[in-house]
């Protein structure tokens, strides 16, 4: 398994999800990324990440409430939002204006 250092330095962009198990608003935003992986298949990816079990990783990108995803392009955060996103804003942040 890569590095997800590795992954977000990939030239696909890459959307990392920081959740937890027990966060609510967490398990609401799920099924709202899995429609989107499949959506953008082939042209850009969707990781997760357990806060809880890749602490280092939250500190690192100063993860402190969740949801929180933050998109990476060659390794460079290029979005960021802390709380639920509705799959409309998802949309767009991977359409080109």
């Amino acid at each position: 398994m890569a590095k997800f250092s590795e992954i977000i330095n990939e030239d696909l962009p890459v959307l990392v999800d920081f959740h937890a198990d027990w966060c609510g608003p967490c398990k609401l935003q799920s099924p709202l990324l899995n429609t989107l992986a499949g959506e953008l298949k082939g042209r850009a990816r969707i990781l997760k990440i357990d806060v809880d079990k890749n602490p280092n990783v939250s500190i690192k990108y100063g993860v402190r409430s969740i949801p929180t995803l933050i998109l990476f392009r060659k390794g460079e955060v290029i979005w960021r939002h802390v709380g639920l996103v509705q799959l409309e804003q998802l949309r767009q942040i991977f359409t080109p204006e």
